[in-house]
């Protein structure tokens, strides 16, 4: 020990003995005890991090690596050799002895098949990294011998999602391309992490093996499937010049009516003609208008859903109807009982749609209706998504959230339901159970 460790260990010593002795007109009692232990607990901590550090960080670097070689079926055999010398000692049995120098040759031999360096140049490549589901996703491994002698025979492996997906090399000479294509399934809305490639080397038992990692892992985004909104279903979202309200201004764009003049009024609002017809000053008046404004709130809730397909079909449907609104430069917001989602663009609310992912939980498309009102208190047109065990009467609650002046629409998504449209008061409730049905329902509803 130097002569600053063991310095450090002296004035730590004297620190806890000069906390430890009480005062002599006190007594000890249950809280001087705990506070006691409390301190020479925080002055133990103290001096132990440091060494504890160093101790991590050796096995991080050197223990770590080697014993992540050993398979479960290696350590097996390992703690059999050890096992069996340790009864051939004690009892003098040969055939425990030799059962043991059996385990420690088989380790011994394997050792050389995970032992030496491969030098490989390896280059992952995904053709697109956003694909809708049903889409081929298509991709490349390509290793290249960046030794300047030839490689054995190899094993490559590609993490995939939760599958794992393996190539096997040739004997590369030096300089050598070798590419491999492969295909990933879509079926499925997901993001999927591909990588990282990884070379592998173990012995014939699977006693040892090494990896040796090659490439940083790529997201693959199976974006939601979407329908394309086009003729009058997207002039259901047009709204050129605002929603006019009740609320009168003095100036905007949608006109009103002609009223006096009053001091202060913006004389660039005159009504010359009439002004000269009544000789009186007359100013116009404007109904203040609202930027068209989505809000588009979709339920995670898997309980208001009757299968996982119906609850993929009302994330296509809100995932479509916010691309609408994007590519018509509309104002948007997108809203789940977790939160709010981005829609800078369509790219980010596509990434976003695909993250979304549905449980059971006490949040109810009621209560998702009322953060929605909460969030976008200043939207013109509000859609809730839901599956189609939201009641009626749920429903109508959900309406009573939204607040006046705001066109709300439900749309019920289930597999087999016929296109329909009906009413809960100001409410529209739309059923759907075809994507494709998507524009036709909307059609109806801005009819």
């Amino acid at each position: 020990m130097s002569t600053t460790k063991a310095g450090g260990g002296r004035v730590l010593l004297k620190r806890l003995l000069h906390r430890a002795a009480p005062e002599r007109s006190s007594k000890l009692h249950p809280a001087s005890l705990l506070k006691l232990a409390r301190e020479t607990a925080a002055l133990t901590g103290e001096f132990l991090a440091p060494h504890w550090q160093r101790t991590t960080a050796v096995h991080a670097k050197y223990v770590q690596p080697t014993v992540s070689i050993v398979s479960p079926l290696g350590w097996i055999v390992l703690v059999a050799a050890v096992l069996l010398f340790t009864l051939g000692a004690a009892y003098g049995w040969a055939e425990a002895k030799a059962g043991g120098l059996m385990a420690v040759l088989l380790l011994l031999i394997a050792v050389g098949f995970v032992l030496g360096r491969s030098s490989y140049g390896v280059k992952l490549d995904l053709a697109r990294t956003r694909v809708a589901v049903g889409d081929h996703a298509i991709g490349s491994v390509e290793v290249t011998n960046t030794d300047p002698k030839p490689l054995l025979p190899a094993a490559l492996e590609l993490p995939v999602g939760a599958s794992t997906a393996v190539f096997h090399l040739p004997r590369m000479k030096p300089g050598q391309v070798h590419e491999d294509l492969f295909t990933i399934p879509t079926q499925r809305r997901a993001v999927i992490v591909v990588g990282p490639v990884r070379s592998v080397r173990a012995d014939p038992l699977g006693l040892l093996r090494r990896q040796m990692m090659w490439t940083e892992p790529t997201d693959l985004f199976v974006h939601p499937k979407t329908t394309a909104l086009i003729g009058s279903a997207s002039g259901f979202i047009r709204d050129l010049e605002g929603l006019p309200t009740r609320d009168l201004s003095s100036a905007d764009v949608s006109f009103h009516a002609l009223r006096d003049y009053v001091p202060g009024d913006d004389r660039r609002h005159i009504h010359w003609k009439t002004t000269a017809r009544t000789n009186e000053l007359m100013v116009r008046q404007f109904e203040e208008t609202r930027r068209a404004h989505l809000a588009v709130a979709v339920s995670t809730n898997t309980e208001e859903y009757t299968s996982e397909h119906d609850f993929e079909l009302a994330i296509s449907v809100a995932a479509s109807i916010g691309l609408q609104a994007i590519r018509e430069q509309r104002n948007l917001s997108v809203l789940t009982q977790q939160g709010p989602l981005r829609t800078e663009t369509g790219r980010n609310l596509l990434d976003e749609m695909t993250r979304i992912e549905g449980r059971p939980q006490r949040a109810t498309a009621v209560d998702l209706a009322r953060t929605a009102a909460d969030t976008v208190p200043n939207a013109s047109v509000f859609f809730l998504v839901v599956g189609e065990h939201v009641t009626a009467t749920q429903l109508r609650r959900a309406a009573a959230a939204v607040p006046p002046g705001i066109r709300a629409f439900a749309i019920r998504c289930a597999h087999g339901l016929d296109a329909a449209k009906a009413s809960i008061g100001d409410l529209t409730v739309l059923s759907l159970g075809n994507l494709d049905d998507l524009a036709i329902i909307l059609r109806k509803a801005a009819a």
